[in-house]
């Protein structure tokens, strides 16, 4: 019973920094896009191109990988970096406002300001994705991960949801103050949970320690550029190059639609600023459920990872046919549980993938594949935002089309990829990928002992 409590705990207390991460991207997908299209009057291919700008940035996760893989500071591979890329992320926000404020009056150094404050929070968030899923991947077992993984997401969605809840309460109505007040209580809020969720978390290493983990990470990746390095593991082994289109296709179709969902209010249903901000809260909860239920099944369950992974992509997509029906007909009455009963299906879908991106690595690499993997997972991201955009501009923005067609179009386009993506992941076999990771290493390294070593520890 004491065993099953501290477990409890120790997971709780891991999940932390997802409260940091959740509270930021609350700011930037519930209300800083908002206010910059509809307050402040920026084109939506302006904002989602901003919003975009971290995702496109996410291969830098393979060198930050590479780098904390064989550099660590004081004895530490992971804590360090994820406590520093914390703390610079969430000190950007403090200028945020002001920023957009200057941009709505049409300022071009605004935009140009925009960009690079962006530009550094894409690089922050890099490697704090890589440091965070990297030391979870290195606190856990096989069989205890998928019940991780299902407590820290849903405390990253309980902590979107809770911060939605302060923003209508400091900031009830827009106006520039309370947009300020709101982004100031960033850094408190990133540094505290960060802080406590990874201290003591990560064991520290003695010298000898630190001197084989190195020697294992060199000798389970090409020599040379991480990216480079990581280029030809995916090139070298069929099974990563299935995983790595899988995971960009599944996330570009399951996140398409988060920039315009607040929008897709406003414009088909005349919906409110308080109204809308509802909506990500009621996504997210349906997500929370999804990953409940299935850290609950996992207890008691054992259920592949793949399978769990199938079911939310074939469930999801038949949820994103009927929200284009939605917007098609108008049916606001379907809308609020449409949007709730597909955040089950993507919490089902991201207990499967996220077990599978951790499965899906190797002894002395986790940083490096897990980086890959978060490459994938952000260039999904990324090109759903830029997507969002131009479609937005394109088919409404131009007029060509009235809003609840071009969101007919929208959704229904999410729905195809995600089956495309869900043919795709049918190819990936976990252990076949390591064998093949394994091997390559053996074929394109001289240094037999090393590889011996690595191979026996994998087996």
């Amino acid at each position: 019973m004491w065993q099953a409590l501290k477990s409890f705990l120790w997971t709780l207390k891991i999940a932390l920094p997802k409260v940091a991460v959740g509270w930021m991207f609350a700011l930037l997908t519930i209300d800083f896009n908002r206010v910059a299209i509809v307050e402040m009057g920026v084109a939506a291919v302006v904002v989602t191109t901003l919003l975009s700008i971290h995702y496109f940035i996410a291969p830098f996760q393979v060198i930050a990988g590479r780098i904390a893989d064989t550099r660590p500071i004081l004895g530490y591979r992971r804590t360090p970096y994820l406590i520093g890329a914390s703390a610079v992320a969430s000190l950007l926000f403090l200028a945020l406002p002001s920023v957009t404020f200057a941009m709505g009056e049409g300022s071009s150094v605004a935009t140009a300001v925009a960009v690079v404050l962006f530009v550094l929070f894409g690089l922050c968030m890099a490697v704090m994705a890589d440091s965070y899923h990297s030391l979870v991947a290195e606190t856990t077992s096989k069989d205890t991960r998928a019940g991780v993984i299902s407590v820290v997401w849903i405390v990253m969605i309980l902590s979107t949801i809770l911060a939605a809840v302060v923003m209508n309460a400091v900031r009830p109505e827009f106006t520039p103050e309370a947009m300020q007040n709101l982004y100031n209580m960033t850094p408190a809020i990133v540094l505290g949970t960060v802080l406590l969720g990874v201290i003591g978390v990560e064991r520290r290493m003695s010298l000898s320690e630190l001197t084989q983990a190195a020697s294992r990470a060199r000798a389970m990746a090409p020599p040379g550029n991480p990216l480079a390095s990581a280029a030809r593991l995916v090139a070298g082994n069929r099974q990563a190059r299935f995983f790595f289109v899988f995971v960009a296709c599944a996330i570009f179709a399951l996140f398409l639609q988060e920039s315009l969902i607040e929008v897709l209010g406003a414009e088909v249903f005349g919906a409110g600023i308080r109204e809308t901000t509802r909506f990500q809260p009621i996504w997210g909860g349906g997500i929370l459920l999804g990953m409940l239920g299935m850290g609950l099944l996992s207890v008691f369950y054992r259920a592949p990872k793949k399978t769990l992974t199938l079911i939310g992509c074939a469930a999801a997509s038949a949820g994103f046919f009927l929200l284009g029906v939605i917007a098609l007909l108008r049916l606001e009455f379907l809308l609020v549980p449409t949007l709730f009963v597909m955040g089950i299906c993507a919490g089902v879908f991201n207990v499967g993938a996220l077990a599978m991106m951790m499965d899906m690595t190797v002894e002395g690499a986790t940083g490096l594949y897990m980086g890959l993997w978060g490459t994938a997972q952000a260039l999904g991201m990324g090109g759903s935002s830029v997507a969002a955009g131009l479609l937005h501009t394109s088919l409404i923005g131009s007029g060509l089309l009235e809003p609840q067609y071009a969101y007919w179009i929208i959704f229904s386009l999410e729905a195809s990829v995600l089956l495309g993506a869900a043919a795709i992941l049918t190819r990936v076999n976990v252990a076949a990928f390591q064998r093949m990771a394994v091997r390559s290493v053996e074929e394109s390294t001289t240094d037999s002992a090393v590889i011996l070593d690595v191979a026996t520890a994998n087996a």
